[in-house]
């Protein structure tokens, strides 16, 4: 008798769940904006100072140096 009177009496819901959702949202909101931010005002700085065209005939490869010395 005292079982059904367990499954029956009503539950309160923990509060502390439900904030703790609400915190990881705004936090993840809080990184995502900031993301956002960071990305779009690097393609505008990159839209207003397009690269040298000097930067850009550099070689990427450079060859090294043929090795000398008494390493054996």
């Amino acid at each position: 008798m005292t079982d059904d009177r367990r499954k029956k009496a009503p539950t309160r819901k923990n509060p502390t769940f439900a904030i703790s959702i609400l915190i990881v949202v705004v936090v993840m909101l809080v990184i995502g904006t900031l993301f956002f931010n960071a990305i779009r005002d690097k393609r505008e700085y990159e839209r207003e100072n397009p690269p040298d065209a000097a930067s850009a005939t550099v070689p990427a490869v450079v060859p090294a140096a043929p090795a000398t010395g008494a390493s054996q």
